[in-house]
């Protein structure tokens, strides 16, 4: 037990952050009545609203978390309107469960939380030895255990909204039947690829087609040039304010002396120990019998201290420190049981303690080596301190400075010079600055809010400076638009050589679909004639060199009418020509027929859940406004037109 605590103690804090934090609820509701009526609202559930200031803080977690799971992830790709839509449909989810489970009047017990933290393996490092929470350790991620008991409470009490849909996913043997079948069946195949590249070649558009190309409305998208602006803009944030505070160096040397235990190295002590076990419901005999015992072995020990080792490998009941001779390791304070921890940090190096008894039964300890404790030198964490020292004087400056930033930038509208010189801050410049900045990196400037009020048809006009904008904590920016640039179809002497690009590839497209068609034709009146590759199996059950568009097809065509024939569309990879022959026979075993089935059950009772959670959306009337909706809308019309 004593070796298990030992060795976990050093990972508590990873385990935390990896395993407990990301499992619960995604982002929280922060107080489900709190939220009034707000003009930046980006959704409602039901009479509840949903902020920007909430989505942005929900998203800028989200983005966090990747940070620490994948920090080799480009965190400026998750500003995209598909990872902002995930973040703010997450927020929706959690106001639409917590609506459902207050309609509903569902609940947590005492007796549920508790078994959850008894027996789910997530929270086993929480807790120390003697049961109660690691509260140092919750403290270092700023959460309480009032705190923690609330979060986990949250997470059950939403999950049994859609929990007791989805573990009723049930399905009939039949309907497994072919699932199965869908899955298993192996169909031969012939197939071949009409790549456009083949055709491109014979293809050379005149100026007259290239002009129709370059009017034709389907065009007009990519042709136009995105609306853009030259833009001035200012920062206020804390690393500007840092770069001019000064701190005393007396004063840093105080701070050093006022928190020296922070620069000191963790105490640590490696001992011995001797376990005389007693369970739980021993009776006085039996204690009393356990006692002698110790007695026993420590005047053993009294009399020569070297046979420590010899007496704890042959009569310790801890099996996990017995075969190294008691020997624990390094531990630092709190690792073990209250009164274990208090006699072994008062002894000294080779000292051997009296009885030590706890719920576990009696020990002798014997201290062999003590390590830490020291205080690094000043010159040492000199730097650190005064990065702290700054940090915090900067943050005291920003609140004042905050005030008279937003109050310049709304009195005097015309120009940041004043702001500028004011707070004494660089005037910044951009240039091609988009309004819709999709996947570029335009900075603070990719900011949504602040591109909706910079490029609104008053400040842009006007050249009137935006309102101060928190785009992140503690960073605030004001902008305006020196130089506006609508969207504009660009000439044809600019696009000529992407149009001819365009035009080729179009055309060869239709020719290798035209080329597909006439096949298809002949082959099918004159079958002998075909010219197709030799057959290959093809099914879902296992991966081949195919396009999945293509086993799509060969697997649609009706077993009734085979052989059968398709032509399937690859996109800008060109058309291929697919004949499907025969079925082939199932072949699958008992086992995976009974897997399956528990499968196919389990995918069902998520279907029903998600069908079940969109009833739950409609109850509530869950209605995207303002950013909520272009984003919303974004992404609904980049999935069409990809057609996914």
């Amino acid at each position: 037990m004593f070796d298990f605590v030992r060795k976990h103690t050093r990972i508590l804090q990873l385990i935390l952050v990896i395993l407990i934090l990301p499992s619960f609820v995604v982002f929280g509701i922060q107080g489900y009545s709190q939220f009034g009526e707000q003009a930046d609202t980006v959704a409602k559930v039901g009479k509840q609203n949903i902020s920007q200031a909430e989505w942005d803080n929900a998203h800028r977690n989200f983005v966090d978390r990747v940070r620490a799971q994948q920090p080799t992830a480009d965190i400026k790709a998750f500003d995209a309107p598909e990872f902002r839509k995930q973040s703010l449909e997450a927020l929706v989810r959690q106001y639409v469960l917590a609506a459902a489970a207050a309609d509903q009047k569902t609940t947590v017990t005492d007796a549920r939380l508790l078994r959850t933290f008894t027996t789910d393996p997530r929270f086993s490092a929480l807790f120390n030895p003697d049961g109660s929470f690691n509260k140092q350790l919750l403290e270092a991620q700023g959460m309480s255990a009032n705190q923690l008991v609330a979060m986990v409470r949250q997470e059950l009490t939403l999950g049994q909204v859609l929990g007791s849909v989805q573990a009723t996913g049930q399905t009939s043997v039949a309907s497994n039947r072919q699932a199965v079948d869908a899955l298993f069946q192996v169909r031969e195949v012939q197939w071949m690829k009409l790549d456009p590249k083949q055709y491109a070649a014979q293809l050379n558009p005149s100026a007259q087609q290239l002009q129709a190309f370059y009017k034709d409305p389907a065009n007009a998208a990519w042709l136009s040039s995105p609306e853009k602006a030259d833009v001035e803009f200012v920062v206020l944030d804390l690393d500007t304010l840092k770069q001019r505070v000064t701190v005393p160096e007396e004063e840093l040397r105080r701070s050093y002396q006022e928190n020296l235990a922070r620069f000191s190295t963790p105490e640590e002590r490696r001992a011995s120990h001797i376990l005389v076990k007693t369970d739980a419901g021993a009776s006085a005999d039996q204690k009393k019998a356990a006692r002698t015992k110790a007695e026993g072995l420590l005047a053993q020990i009294k009399q020569n201290p070297a046979v420590f080792a010899e007496l704890a490998r042959k009569n310790s009941d801890d099996p996990g420190s017995a075969v190294n001779g008691g020997d624990l390791d390094f531990f630092g304070r709190g690792a073990m049981v209250k009164a274990f921890d208090e006699a072994a940090f008062k002894l000294k190096k080779g000292e051997v303690s009296g009885l030590v008894e706890t719920e576990y039964g009696f020990h002798i300890i014997q201290l062999t080596d003590v390590r830490g404790g020291q205080a690094q030198p000043f010159e040492a964490v000199r730097a650190q301190i005064e990065d702290e020292a700054r940090k915090q004087l900067a943050q005291r400056q920003y609140a004042e400075a905050a005030e008279r930033f937003t109050n310049s930038v709304y009195e005097q509208p015309d120009s940041l010079k004043p702001v500028a010189d004011e707070l004494k801050l660089a005037i910044q410049t951009a240039t091609g600055v988009l309004r819709e900045p999709g996947a570029k990196d335009q900075g603070v400037l990719s900011n949504p809010r602040l591109l909706t009020t910079l490029f609104d048809a008053e400040n842009r006009s006007k050249a009137r400076n935006t309102e101060a904008l928190e785009v992140s904590t503690n960073k605030l920016v004001s902008a305006r638009v020196v130089k506006h640039h609508p969207a504009a179809t660009r000439a044809f002497a600019e696009v000529e050589a992407e149009l001819r690009d365009r035009w080729v590839a179009q055309a060869a497209l239709k020719a290798a679909r035209d080329d597909a068609n006439q096949k298809l034709a002949a082959w099918k009146k004159s079958p002998e004639q075909a010219s197709l590759p030799a057959p290959v199996e093809m099914s879902r059950r296992t991966i081949f060199n195919q396009p999945p568009a293509v086993l799509d097809a060969a697997l649609r065509i009706p077993a009734s009418q085979l052989p059968g024939w398709s032509v399937v569309e690859l996109g800008a990879e060109g058309v291929a020509l697919v004949k499907v022959n025969k079925v082939l026979p199932l072949q699958i075993s008992p086992q995976e027929l009974k897997e399956t089935q528990n499968q196919f059950g389990s995918y069902w009772g998520r279907a029903e859940a998600d069908a079940y959670y969109r009833a739950l959306k409609h109850q509530f009337k869950v209605e995207y406004l303002n950013e909520g909706k272009k984003v919303m809308d974004a992404t609904q019309q980049q999935k069409s037109a990809t057609g996914s």
